[in-house]
């Protein structure tokens, strides 16, 4: 069986990128770069004011205290936004510099007005000051033509400000994936409806839709299959032609009523990447993906296809080790697997060797300061209350039987937003 590391790196050069749109700025958010943002001219464009306050020549204050002021004559005001002529100081003299106002090229400093007394057109100023102080100077923060920021970065509130402060009303990103949940199983009741006996309410579409909406990817189509090949080929069928990214949850094991593997392989003509990983939960993992030739475009749609287990916490906990990160690279993130953190154990762990476990944990800070990690109650694969309460997934390594209290682990934040 593949390990962790290789049915990840599998998936990663499996994905390709989805093409690029242009979004308008208030739709922008959590979407990611297709192009580097580059500096259409000098930020700041102009020299300008930091502060409300007073333009000097340096020499003019270079004595200047709180019990020896000194003494200017005010000669302008300069308002942001303002055009026009620009005053020249002379020796003796001050102009009155409003915050984000151009500043004259013969100022040589601003002083906030906190620093000084303003009467019938004379200013007493109560401080020394040093050259440039208070003034953005033109091009301070970056040049006009340098990359601010590359493709691949995830748009952010700054970053949407930033691209505005460009002039750009639109901007290029990566289209979304549209993503299919396909559930499997006879005994699944939709949650409202009466159950019988032997039946249990369907949990995993609402929960795997759930994890694609906190990505804020667009809502995703989930469909219901019974326990049969034919049920099952006609979902993923349905699913495929409406998807770019079809997520099952069941029937993927080795069971009498286990059909999504045959399915897709023999029915449906899917590709097979890989089936069954090293990890627990989550050991019946099925990935693979169907090129479809479209009329008019040179290169085939990939249709990727992910059979994750049944029990609600091996869907979740692979959704988040495998999909997420496919999903990440189909919206073009730059990185679209996050690194491991670590922390410090606060309890024993025991298991047994050859499979990688991801415990369910919750971090903390200890009161040295340094990150904690205590697991959660409830670790079984079909104890969703355990995962209910993680913020973390410890790495239990597969060769190991036992991490000691104390030791420092690897773990994988639990952040289902995007």
């Amino acid at each position: 069986m593949l390990t962790y590391a290789e049915a990840l790196e599998k998936v990663l050069s499996t994905v390709r990128q989805l093409p690029a749109e242009d979004v308008a700025l208030e739709d922008l958010c959590d979407r990611f770069l297709s192009a580097p943002v580059q500096a259409a001219f000098d930020l700041p464009r102009f020299d300008n004011s930091a502060v409300d306050g007073f333009g000097v020549l340096l020499s003019d204050v270079s004595a200047a205290t709180e019990s020896s002021a000194a003494h200017l004559v005010l000669i302008d005001t300069i308002h942001a936004g303002e055009s026009g002529s620009v005053p020249v100081l002379a020796r003796g003299q001050t102009v009155k510099i409003l915050t984000g106002a151009p500043v004259p090229p013969s100022v040589e400093a601003v002083i906030m007005r906190e620093f000084c007394d303003e009467e019938n057109g004379a200013v007493s100023v109560k401080t020394q000051a040093t050259a440039s102080e208070n003034i953005r100077r033109k091009g301070d923060e970056v040049k006009q033509g340098q990359e601010v920021l590359p493709a691949g970065v995830q748009v952010t509130p700054p970053v949407v400000g930033l691209i505005a402060s460009f002039g750009h009303e639109r901007f290029s990103v990566t289209k979304q994936p549209r993503v299919a949940v396909v559930v499997t199983g006879d005994e699944l009741v939709k949650p409202g409806d009466s159950l019988k006996d032997g039946q249990i309410f369907e949990s995993n579409s609402f929960a795997l839709a759930a994890a694609v909406k906190a990505m804020g990817l667009p809502r995703c189509m989930t469909i219901h299959a019974l326990d049969s090949r034919e049920a099952t080929t006609s979902a993923f069928q349905q699913a495929i032609e409406q998807a770019d990214v079809i997520i099952s949850a069941g029937g993927v094991s080795v069971g009498e009523h286990d059909y999504v593997k045959v399915a897709l392989e023999e029915d449906l003509k899917a590709q097979t990447v890989f089936w069954r990983i090293a990890i627990k939960p989550g050991k019946p993992v099925y990935f693979g993906f169907i090129d479809q030739q479209i009329d008019g475009e040179a290169r085939p749609q990939r249709k990727l296809i992910f059979g994750l287990p049944g029990n609600p916490v091996s869907a979740l906990v692979t959704f988040n080790l495998f999909v997420k990160p496919a999903l990440r690279k189909m919206q073009g993130a730059a990185e679209p697997a996050k690194m491991p953190w670590a922390g410090v154990l606060e309890s024993d762990l025991k298991k047994k060797p050859g499979r990688m476990d991801f415990v369910r944990g919750i971090l903390g800070c200890s009161p040295a300061g340094a990150l904690s990690v205590s697991p959660t109650r409830g670790q079984d694969s079909h104890m969703l209350s355990g995962l209910a309460k993680a913020n973390c997934l410890i790495q239990f390594p597969a060769d190991s039987e036992r991490i000691a209290k104390g030791q420092c682990i690897q773990l994988e934040l639990l952040d289902w937003r995007s």
